[in-house]
């Protein structure tokens, strides 16, 4: 038994109990736990255990070396006792007047969980892996003689007065849960023993004006599935395959490899399907289709899904609805075995405003900025981040690394950029601030746009970060050391606006609209595209792409299937929206599934087996992707045939092999069609988009064309050529 003829403890103000007892105080620690104190004249050591247990009858701490020491009760639930040792663990045994003896450790006899610099980087905004440090971590940590396996608990919330963690654990009451100030930091932390992987928690943080408000974690890694909203202390045991692809993605450059998207909603691309149920089939499929990568609508956790995803309050967290955090991995592991590259939609532009989230986190404008002329986005009902602040930024770009690192993603897809790189952004004259040079560029908005690029790259060799910028900001694709924004790629959504147009013409009508399919070249090597026919193009009263083709249901198909062809040959990579492969007639609703059984009509099933032939013949021929960014790989051939609507154009690849494409947009096909080429020879016709395999007329070349050295449109050779109606022809030059 402990020496009792130790000295008393120091005493504790009732104020100080008080705050204790209610778990309002700022640093329980400082109170709760064990401390070493000093009696003048007397150089021996003694130390003080305190412990909150409200409703106890007697409370006994068990110290490391069998000895017990009783505890004395003080008021507001906290005892204490002093005796003559020095630090040791302990654990705490609590009897009550109703029911039996209760024996439990101590959350708060341990040290901080989160070190100086750790704490110093979130000062500064550069803690490049945040989330290892904030949220919630299911750890060993060390007391003083053993470590303790439990969870850890860190947030930052600079102005709330006091935090608590609640949970199913404690019955969702944070009282004696009260986490400890971190100082300066404006983080909050609590070691919780014994709490394993699966608790559900929220934080409660007390605002400046004195009330308590629950918030979700926001850096949890996992979430309760829609509508519930608390988080979920996660810790994975997934043991990644994917080696083989990571290694290789370091060594390449995207910029010069093929990739063709198929961009996929996963809860409607076969509704009912989670991550691990979608694995085989969503491969076998996408190897059909020969796309080589796939790209997800956000997966990060969000409450609405009528909102695509596109409205998150768990940036850390795959959302719960197909499944566990593990369980994505394991997707995105088999698709990396499979040979199949990753690609994630990301939203840090804006978020909802859902009280339980990050909206005015603290009692205050956090997250946003706290000037509504800045912090609001009006068209989504959202809030805007505020990207002047390090710590906010700092949140975003780990988050932009999070999913690279965590969960192995090959790229990022950037959502709604021009909505941050312009303060006037759908705002009225008076609605927006000027920056400090009285411009309309939100200058913050681009600093964090080039951090999280380049730190992203820097980080990660082989990934690609993918702006959907829909304005003509220059350099979105510039580097960020010459003042650009420093992605890989942007959507070119001019290509797509102006083609889509030019495609709903009546082909009687497209000689006067020859100029929205040519225009693009014009500007195709200004930056690094994607050519995007994505789900936005498809909803909203857009109609599906086969339905936006003028002419009987065989003409459309027709049109579509010449489409994609001159979209695939054109420079830039190609991204298609799920359910345009096979010639979808209805719009797409996140509400229901796709049509699949229209894969059991012959007509439809030939389109995408022509989307299949074109990714496979598309990544066999380097002249299509290896200058795809580069103009030395274009030549016009045939540019202003608007009374024929034909256009013709050769693509090069670094040994200047050239690739003859042809396009006729016309309603008839095109005899003895007449066209300059590089070389006298053979050309074999390796693509032809109204082949009768693919559900078209069968008019072609019989394989091959010869080219002689007539000279013709300022070339030494020509050929003659029967171009399909709306219809698409490839040939390659065989010598």
């Amino acid at each position: 038994m402990t020496d009792q003829t130790a000295p008393a403890a120091p005493p504790i103000t009732g104020e100080v109990l008080a705050a204790v007892g209610e778990g309002r105080h700022s640093d329980p620690h400082s109170v709760l736990g064990q401390h070493g104190f000093e009696v003048p004249g007397d150089g021996r050591t003694h130390t003080v255990i305190r412990v909150r247990r409200p409703l106890a009858a007697s409370v006994d701490a068990l110290l490391a070396d069998g000895t017990e020491l009783p505890l004395e009760h003080v008021g507001w639930g906290v005892w204490v006792g002093a005796g003559r040792f020095g630090p040791t663990d302990y654990r705490v045994r609590s009897r009550y007047d109703d029911g039996p003896e209760w024996v439990s450790d101590d959350p708060y006899r341990f040290m901080p969980t989160i070190g100086e610099l750790d704490l110093h980087l979130i000062i500064e905004g550069r803690h490049e892996q945040l989330w290892k440090v904030l949220g919630a971590h299911h750890r060993d940590h060390w007391g003083v003689s053993a470590s303790v396996a439990g969870t850890s608990f860190t947030v930052w919330a600079p102005r709330a007065t006091a935090a608590r963690v609640v949970g199913d654990f404690n019955d969702w009451d944070g009282t004696g849960h009260a986490m400890r100030s971190m100082g300066a930091s404006g983080v909050w932390e609590l070691f919780v023993p014994a709490l394993a992987p699966g608790a559900v928690y929220k934080f409660q943080l007390r605002t400046a004006s004195g009330d308590w408000i629950e918030k979700a974690d926001p850096m949890a890694r996992r979430a309760e599935v829609a509508p519930a909203t608390a988080s979920i202390v996660d810790e994975s045991v997934h043991d990644w395959n994917d080696g083989e692809w990571m290694r290789r993605r370091s060594e390449t450059n995207p910029h010069t490899r093929p990739m063709s998207i198929y961009e996929l909603h996963l809860g409607s691309w076969r509704p009912g399907r989670g991550y691990r149920d979608v694995a085989d089939e969503l491969i076998e499929y996408l190897h059909w289709l020969g796309y080589t990568h796939v790209e997800f609508l956000p997966l990060a956790e969000h409450p609405f899904g009528g909102s695509w995803g596109y409205q998150v309050t768990g940036y850390y967290a795959a959302t719960s609805r197909f499944g566990s955090p593990d369980d994505l991995r394991y997707l995105i592991d088999r698709l990396h075995q499979a040979g199949i590259g990753v690609i994630m939609d990301w939203v840090p532009g804006h978020f909802p405003k859902d009280a339980w989230a990050l909206a005015r986190f603290d009692g205050e404008a956090l997250y946003e900025h706290p000037d509504p002329r800045r912090g609001e986005q009006k068209d989504w009902g959202t809030h805007v981040f505020d990207f002047g602040n390090p710590r906010v930024r700092n949140f975003l770009v780990a988050n932009a690394l999070f999913w690279f690192e965590e969960f192995h993603v090959d790229g990022l897809r950037v959502d709604a950029v021009a909505s941050m790189l312009y303060l006037d952004y759908s705002r009225e004259p008076g609605e927006w601030l000027p920056n400090v040079y009285g411009g309309r560029e939100h200058l913050e908005a681009i600093g964090f746009l080039q951090e999280a690029t380049a730190t992203a790259y820097k980080r990660n060799a082989g990934i690609v970060m993918i702006a959907e910028e829909s304005t003509s900001w220059p350099g979105v694709t510039a580097p960020t050391s010459s003042g650009g924004l420093g992605f890989g790629y942007k959507w070119n959504m001019g290509w797509m606006h102006d083609t889509l147009e030019y495609i709903q013409n009546d082909p009687m009508y497209r000689s006067y609209h020859h100029h929205d399919l040519t225009f693009s070249f014009l500007y195709a090597f200004s930056e690094h595209f994607v050519l995007p026919i994505s789900h936005d193009e498809v909803v909203h009263g857009k109609g599906s792409l086969v339905h936006k083709m003028p002419g009987d249901h065989w003409q459309q198909l027709a049109n579509t299937r010449a489409y994609l062809a001159y979209m695939w040959a054109h420079p830039g990579k190609q991204l298609l929206f799920m359910g345009q492969e096979f010639g979808q007639l209805s719009e797409w609703s996140e509400e229901r599934g796709l049509d699949w059984w229209m894969l059991d009509q012959p007509s439809h099933r030939q389109l995408a087996e022509f989307v299949g032939a074109l990714n496979r013949t598309y990544r066999d021929l380097p002249q299509l992707w290896e200058l795809d960014d580069d103009s030395d790989g274009f030549e016009w051939v045939e540019g202003g045939a608007a009374q024929a609507n034909v256009i013709a154009f050769l693509r090069y690849d670094r040994a200047r092999t050239p690739l003859l494409c042809i396009v006729n947009f016309a309603g008839m096909p095109h005899e003895g069609f007449r066209l300059g080429v590089p070389a006298a020879g053979r050309w074999i016709e390796i693509l032809n988009s109204d082949a009768t395999e693919f559900g078209g007329s069968g008019v072609g070349n019989l394989g091959a064309v010869e080219a002689t050295d007539a000279p013709w449109a300022g070339r030494a050779a020509s050929a003659t050529f029967t171009l399909p109606p709306l219809g698409a022809v490839w040939f390659r030059f065989e010598g």
